[in-house]
């Protein structure tokens, strides 16, 4: 893997507060072959088609979806018409949505509102041009099904490079270590994310690249942490659920920053990026909250005594 071959671009979203090194695409340039990693938002199509014709771009080979969120795929179908001999790799469920997703562009102003208008809508991929590869033509790059995130997920192998998409949830730079926390919005099983975890840990990986946001070293050390996040964060739910509703969110965040020395590390974060944290905090918890609701009691007592 030649790192001086693979480029992080920055898909900013300057209207919105604290979105910026947080949304990413990335682009490999191998000696026969360019892949671009989720290619964004349509919303900021203008800055990425900028940034690949800089960087003297013409021709892609294949676009890799990790999954079909509005803000890691939106903009797939806009990018084609750019890239005309570009092929889609997506999860097989997720291929449906992208030919036409109607469904998936009303879900995304149901759940996010303002945010999806931001965005901009979700433009359709032609049908002949998407498709799901266990490996990736003749790129080397191999697919693994990653659900947890969301069931549509898929992470990608490159030699010692995993492109985990949100397998790992979301991490962040800060002056004193790495901030990091799940990312699980509804529908979540706790059972299912961690089998994807466990699996990209099987592969050992070297480096890996999270979406939200970075490229970092130690992977295998970063899905442990992931692992472990999602542990504790479950547990939390659990143990507070019996606070009011409308108090468990604050309370959930009090209990981690005793509890997770990652998370605790927000408080590093410039306040602008904070504030996004802040607003994607609800969308973690209502996912673990409905998985830990779903639960027996015995089920449900066990992730509070551990």
């Amino acid at each position: 893997m030649n790192l001086h071959n693979l480029t992080c671009i920055d898909l900013d979203q300057p209207s919105m507060v604290g979105f910026r090194h947080f949304i990413s695409s990335w682009l490999y340039r191998g000696d026969s072959f360019t892949l671009l990693v989720d290619p964004g938002p349509l919303s900021t199509i203008p800055r990425l088609l900028g940034t690949l014709r800089d960087k003297g771009v013409q021709h892609i080979d294949y676009v890799l979806l990790t999954h079909i969120h509005i803000d890691h795929a939106g903009g797939t179908g806009a990018l084609l018409r750019e890239f005309p001999d570009a092929t889609v790799i997506c999860h097989p469920d997720g291929i449906r949505h992208m030919v036409a997703p109607e469904k998936l562009w009303e879900g995304s102003r149901k759940v996010l509102g303002i945010l999806a208008e931001t965005y901009g809508e979700i433009v359709p991929v032609p049908a002949e041009r998407i498709r799901f590869e266990e490996t990736v033509g003749s790129t080397g790059v191999r697919t693994f099904l990653t659900p947890g995130h969301a069931q549509h997920h898929c992470s990608y192998l490159l030699d010692d490079l995993l492109f985990g998409g949100e397998v790992a949830g979301v991490r962040s730079d800060v002056p004193d270590g790495i901030f990091m926390r799940p990312a699980t919005p509804p529908r979540f099983i706790l059972e299912v994310a961690l089998d994807s975890i466990d699996r990209m840990i099987a592969l050992s990986p070297r480096r890996m690249v999270f979406a939200h946001y970075g490229l970092v070293d130690n992977a295998p050390g970063h899905l442990h942490i992931a692992r472990r996040q999602l542990l504790l964060w479950v547990r939390g739910v659990a143990e507070l659920a019996t606070v009011e509703e409308s108090q468990r969110e604050a309370a959930l965040i009090d209990w981690l920053m005793e509890h997770d020395e990652h998370y605790r590390n927000v408080t590093q974060l410039p306040p602008d990026i904070r504030t996004r944290e802040r607003y994607f905090f609800g969308n973690t918890l209502r996912g673990m909250s409905e998985y830990v609701e779903g639960l027996e009691d015995i089920e449900r007592q066990k992730l509070v005594t551990g």
